[in-house]
């Protein structure tokens, strides 16, 4: 049976995990690590992605593509993308409305969209899996923060579609993570855990009821622009302040010297988790000047001391939405790599008044597995420690439509668990008589009936039509919340002796992914319709070209990859025979003219090779089986 994997897409680094044989493996990548970068390099020769796309982010950094987890589903005129273009060296442009990456590749200028980009990283962990698993993957689940919206849940699961899966679901990050607590924990008598995520890009908070198998959530908070990442620009904005300081110059129009610091930094960042001090030091950092500095814990937490409080708020939200009060927690589990900073752990351990903090599980790893352990039971997995398990999640965000007044009328309020299915009457509140249109409507209210049947049948028109606005948020009004999509219903009849009654289903499914319908109740008329794409999200044109264009790109890359060996096979024959016929032992026996007819090939040979570094994978087997033929005739003789 074919194995569906988990993925943790995260902003900084990915993971992929496969449960298989009764328990989760996290696989590993081809360099043995665990994790993988979340970075997309474009060069004139092909594409990188994982670890050889960041290790040369410095010299390439206006081609090199990370945060991509922060633009999705985002919109280019979003002020958080906005706050974020000013730290990044690689270009966001408007594209009829569509958010797009700039970059140059193969000497062409190309667009591409955050999915698309998402979907690249995607592919690199199914290779993984692939490789690992030694057959083809087509089906995973992918994890997205608790806090995502609808547009960056769709998003994610068509990055998802154009890498090449079936996603058989969407889940939160921070539920994943419980699950994979619980297992681990063997947990079966009632508890209270509350999962705290603060990863490289995003902060999550949710408070779970775990209880024989059943992994209930009970409240979710967080922020989707919080994480480690965050943390580094405040250091590279305070050394960037320090060289300007000392040396006079600006960095600011300098990348490649920017991209280098963000690298330091990083590096100094993981450092002060277990010193009190970190070096940086950048050689030719800027106009020929080398860089070197220090920077203590303590100046570290000073210069992110807001941003190491701001999870808290979200904390006692949560707790607040699940009704529980600090000391109904049992336990408190860490996940992700920012709660390795010592700062972060204190404030939370005081913020509960000095519970001791579970740091017993992986915090890089903990959400694939828990995505695995979904995964397997989603394609049957029988296994005995998951048979029984199952997860209850919640809509982060309230779920609603514009009434009257610009007010937001939530049908799905925020941590209701889902999946769930609610329904509202409303009817008709004014009207536009000249455009045969409803401008307003409100809840149907049955003892006001008469009044309003009075109100609406003055108009010789028997037939309007109605735009129902979806809105996700939590303010009173819509123009403070998300516009999610909206649709017109047709047809609504305004009989003489009836008040239009207009019924509408919300539809949350197990992906968080919503679904509207509306049914005009006084014609008898049913008519349901489902959002359209009113926030730029892909069409389904988009994603077929996307699948196409993604094929593509995984064709070159492979013809790449096979000239790479081609040429290293080519490469590695030449300086074996080199090393050969440097042995006297061995050159004694040869004629003089083979020995010298040998060296002269070889030479030629390694120098067609500095020369043509991009000839085509056909060219080097030639090369090579023209020397191997050469050589053998002659070694034969010996």
């Amino acid at each position: 049976m074919a194995r569906a994997i988990g993925i943790d897409l995260g902003t900084a680094y990915s993971c992929v995990a496969v449960f298989q044989h009764g328990k989760v493996e996290i696989i590993p990548n081809e360099q043995g690590n665990r994790t993988t970068p979340s970075y997309v390099a474009f060069t004139n020769d092909g594409r990188l992605i994982g670890n050889a796309a960041k290790n040369q982010a410095s010299i390439n950094s206006n081609n090199t593509i990370f945060h991509a987890k922060r633009l999705i589903g985002c919109k280019f005129h979003d002020p958080t993308v906005q706050a974020d273009m000013k730290h990044w060296p690689f270009k966001i442009v408007n594209d009829v409305d569509k958010l797009k990456i700039l970059v140059e590749y193969r000497n062409e200028t190309k667009l591409f969209t955050p999915e698309e980009i998402s979907a690249m990283i995607l592919t690199k962990m199914k290779e993984i899996a692939e490789t690992y698993l030694g057959k083809k993957v087509t089906e995973a689940i992918i994890t997205v923060p608790a806090t995502f919206n609808d547009s960056q849940r769709q998003a994610t699961k068509d990055a998802g579609v154009i890498a090449g899966f079936n996603v058989l679901r969407i889940i939160n990050e921070p539920t994943a993570a419980a699950v994979a607590y619980g297992l681990d924990k063997k947990i079966s008598a009632e508890r209270n855990i509350l999962v705290f995520d603060l990863g490289g890009g995003t902060f999550n908070v949710s408070v779970l009821k775990i209880e024989e198998g059943i992994f209930e959530v009970k409240s979710v908070a967080g922020n989707t622009h919080l994480g480690g990442e965050d943390f580094d620009n405040q250091m590279v904005a305070y050394f960037m302040q320090e060289f300007k300081c000392k040396h006079g110059k600006d960095l600011l129009q300098n990348k490649r010297a920017i991209q280098r610091l963000r690298t330091a930094c990083e590096s100094a960042k993981l450092n002060l988790s277990s010193s009190s001090q970190a070096s940086i030091e950048i050689d030719s950092f800027h106009e020929d000047i080398d860089f070197y500095s220090t920077i203590t814990r303590a100046c570290f937490e000073e210069i992110n001391d807001h941003l190491f409080r701001s999870p808290l708020e979200s904390v006692e939200k949560a707790l607040h939405d699940a009704k529980m009060e600090k000391s109904d927690i049992h336990d408190i589990v860490l996940i992700g790599g920012s709660t390795r900073i010592p700062k972060v752990q204190k404030l939370l351990q005081d913020f509960f008044n000095g519970k001791e903090l579970n740091k017993s599980i992986n915090p890089d790893e903990a959400i694939a597995y828990g995505a695995a352990v979904q995964a397997a039971i989603l394609t049957g997995d029988k296994s005995e420690n998951i048979k029984d398990l199952l997860l209850l999640d919640v809509a982060p965000l309230s779920l609603g439509i514009e009434t009257a007044g610009g007010v937001m009328t939530a049908l799905i309020k925020r941590n209701t668990t889902i999946q769930t299915k609610q329904t509202q009457t409303f009817t008709i509140f004014s009207y536009d008589q000249s455009a045969d249109t409803v401008a307003e409507l409100v809840i149907f209210d049955k003892e006001n009936s008469t009044k309003q049947t009075e109100t609406m049948t003055t108009s010789s028109k028997t037939q309007f039509s109605v735009d129902i606005k979806v809105f996700e948020g939590e303010h009173s009004l819509t123009r403070d919340n998300y516009l999610l999509g909206y649709f017109t219903l047709s047809g609504i009849s305004l009989a003489s002796h009836s008040v239009p009654q207009i019924e509408v289903t919300f539809d949350i499914d197990a992906n968080s992914i919503l679904n509207v319908s509306a049914i005009d109740k006084t014609s008898g008329k049913e008519n349901k319709i489902t959002i359209t794409n009113d926030r730029g999200r892909l069409s389904k044109y988009d994603i077929e070209y996307m699948i196409a264009d993604a094929e593509k790109y995984r064709k070159e890359d492979e013809i790449q990859h096979e000239c790479i060996l081609a040429k290293n096979s080519l490469e590695s024959y030449c300086f074996n025979m080199k090393a050969t016929i440097s042995d006297k032992k061995l050159t004694d026996k040869m004629k003089v003219h083979d020995k010298n007819k040998m060296i002269d090939t070889i030479k030629d040979t390694i120098k067609w090779l500095d020369i043509n570094q991009f000839a085509v994978k056909e060219e080097f087997q030639h090369k090579l089986k023209e020397l191997e033929k050469l050589c053998s005739s002659i070694m034969r003789k010996l």
